[in-house]
């Protein structure tokens, strides 16, 4: 089945295709096109022309396309949560979970394009301001490039592409090439729900291509990006006098201090750390558990990670499924074997079955192996001892990155001295890194990126702020 690009309110086909694999089955599923530059140039071009139709839109109508949009997903979530399953291989609970998270990032984003606003300026607090009186007012920025990985293929699009028509933009988005569906599936969504034609186009094909002309090209006013940090990094390099936003790699990690209730700790870390085979941003990688804790805690993590089920990503009785490429599994089983002929013990996992690779447990990681300084993106979870939650603070800090970090501990000043001193965007107390809600700030420090996202603060991303001084 051949699945065109949307572009300025219709659907076109490129002259070239490429196949769309299922991670688990590894059965293809569709002809994807693939874009050149006459569909990225012709996007773009419509994009524009939307331009002041957007702009000039009030905000309840921009609120109401978006409302709309969240009703329409909702009428289609179980076929939207089968859609992902099948394309990236995220088992169908999990699936379900993102949809409806999508449904709700849309809603947030209704709600805040009625809510932009600025504030008014006491022009006489400084010597010759008397007699002005000023005001600020939050303008969209023009058209917006939105790049997104395949890891949440709905919720990572709505996460840039919501805020950025709450705020009066129009987007050309180029989704992962492994998850176009999700990104084709929005389109005839926002087509029924009336959003006009250019205010949102979708052009599917290889980064390198779709990419590279949009960072390269002056009309597109603000590139926002979620993937690699080389990718990131080229894209801040290129993108001149445009706005970024990026959210890039992490290797996230857990703190246990001596005095937890390991009942509650050990389930959500083992969720952290293996949901959708560890293919989360914020998944967890490792976590450095207080000494006298850290025996029972291995035990009981091993144990329980033992009875985690996988299978096909469409099964209702699956944990976990195939990671995303063949690839991408020989890579991660490549650093587990380095990591072990470093020392470090693999406690359970560490092989495949079929596609899929074993949730995998390890101890004994030297810090500087590649396992534990780089993100893995795969079900790999590392746990050393600590001699205290000051030490653990320090190796988490001593990281390329800095995205999100999670601290269990029963004591408020351990707590607070932990949200002080961590070098990350996000601090969890008593819960894991991989904790996310849609209206919170999102976005990481050092090579985790820049900007934030979450809708309220997407927009701020994607808006301008102009000054307007009025003399009596």
């Amino acid at each position: 089945m051949k699945k065109a690009c949307y572009i300025g309110g219709q659907w076109m086909y490129a002259t070239e295709y490429a196949p769309l694999y299922a991670p688990y089955s590894g059965n293809e599923i569709a002809q994807i096109s693939l874009a050149d530059e006459r569909l990225v140039e012709q996007a773009i071009t419509a994009a524009q022309k939307a331009t002041p139709l957007m702009r000039r839109m009030p905000a309840y109508q921009r609120a109401s396309l978006l409302e709309r949009i969240s009703i329409l997903m909702g009428e289609r979530m179980e076929e939207a949560a089968r859609m992902i399953a099948l394309e990236a291989g995220k088992p169908i609970k999990t699936a379900r979970g993102e949809v409806i998270r999508t449904i709700q990032t849309y809603k947030f984003a209704a709600e805040e394009a009625k809510r932009l606003h600025g504030e008014t300026i006491p022009m006489d607090a400084a010597v010759g301001g008397e007699g002005r009186v000023a005001y600020t007012v939050r303008e969209p920025l023009g058209v917006i490039g939105a790049i997104t990985p395949f890891n949440f293929p709905m919720n990572l699009v709505a996460h840039k592409v919501g805020p950025a028509l709450a705020a009066g933009n129009t987007v050309v988005l180029k989704p992962a090439s492994q998850t176009p569906l999700s990104a084709l599936f929005l389109a005839e969504i926002a087509e029924q729900a009336g959003v006009p034609a250019g205010a949102l186009n979708i052009v599917t094909g290889s980064g390198s291509s779709v990419g590279d002309l949009l960072v390269k090209d002056p009309r597109i006013k603000a590139i926002t990006f979620t993937g690699s940090p080389s990718v990131g990094m080229d894209i801040r390099n290129r993108a001149g006098l445009k706005r970024v936003t990026l959210e890039l790699g992490s290797n996230s990690a857990v703190i246990v201090d001596r005095d937890v209730h390991l009942e509650e700790v050990i389930p959500r870390c083992i969720f952290g750390a293996f949901a959708y085979s560890g293919q989360v941003c914020i998944s967890v990688q490792k976590i450095y558990v207080v000494k006298e804790l850290y025996e029972p805690f291995v035990s009981r993590f091993v144990t329980e990670t033992r009875r985690l089920r996988g299978g096909d990503s469409l099964s209702e009785d699956a944990d976990y499924s195939a990671m995303i490429h063949p690839n991408e599994t020989q890579r991660v089983l490549s650093w587990v074997e380095k990591a072990a002929l470093q020392g470090a013990r693999i406690e359970c996992g560490g092989t495949c079955e079929g596609r899929m690779l074993q949730p995998t447990v390890m101890t004994g990681v030297p810090e500087d192996a590649k396992i534990s300084c780089q993100e893995v993106f795969g079900p790999v979870v590392l746990i050393n001892p600590v001699d205290s939650v000051q030490h653990a603070i320090e190796l988490v800090n001593d990281s390329r990155y800095g995205l999100q970090a999670g601290v269990y501990t029963n004591h408020l000043g351990t707590a607070m001295l932990a949200a002080d001193e961590l070098h990350v965007g996000g601090v969890m107390i008593n819960d894991i890194p991989t904790f996310r809600v849609d209206h919170m700030p999102y976005g990481g420090v050092k090579e985790s990126g820049m900007g934030r996202e979450g809708v309220k603060y997407a927009m701020e991303e994607l808006t301008e702020c102009k000054l307007v001084v009025m003399k009596k």
